[in-house]
């Protein structure tokens, strides 16, 4: 066999060989993206269903609070596209900080035996949710990667894999950090 022929035919496996595995790896983390998607998705499902029993405890604390929380779980989930939910999952969260803000508001509430588990079952429900985003995202940071990466970009670009966007949710027990000022030092008397 001709040197050129054996050349050709090595060339040929090893381009094929490349495009199967980049495909290979693009369908890998559209998996995974799906996956970590589905993890995000069982969490905030618990988180929605928790709602209804901080209704129970509320109700006879404050009536606004209540019917701020009832349209809450009157909602149900219009959309499966990852934006959409988003959305709809930072207005639940609103709704959520300003019912937690209530207990400051009402001692009895704050000290409620039920509130304090129902928030303690919140915030294991949020760090849930941050653990799943976390996962989400950096499967997504692979993806877009490999979507953007030279040449696996010219087979994205032909399998029309497109960049995806990271998911992004502030919690309802998300706590704002104080902010610091720091004042001009005085200068020592004379």
């Amino acid at each position: 066999m001709e040197p050129a022929i054996v050349f050709f035919i090595f060339f040929l496996f090893v381009s094929v060989a490349w495009l199967i595995g980049t495909y290979n790896k693009f369908i890998k983390y559209k998996n995974r993206i799906e996956e970590a998607w589905s993890g995000i998705d069982v969490t905030l499902k618990r988180r929605f269903n928790l709602i209804p029993n901080l209704i129970r405890v509320i109700e006879g604390y404050s009536e606004h609070e209540s019917k701020i929380l009832m349209s809450i779980s009157d909602q149900r989930y219009s959309s499966t596209a990852t934006s959409d939910r988003v959305e709809e999952e930072s207005q639940i969260s609103k709704s959520l900080q300003g019912v937690l803000a209530l207990a400051e508001a009402y001692p009895d509430l704050k000290a409620s035996a039920n509130f304090i588990d129902l928030q303690n079952n919140l915030d294991d429900i949020e760090e849930d949710i941050q653990k799943a985003r976390n996962r989400y995202n950096s499967s997504i940071y692979k993806f877009n990667t490999l979507v953007e990466s030279f040449p696996a970009s010219l087979i994205a670009r032909k399998f029309r894999f497109k960049k995806q966007d990271y998911f992004s949710l502030d919690l309802a027990t998300q706590r704002e950090l104080p902010e610091i000022h720091f004042s001009k030092p005085r200068e020592p008397a004379k």
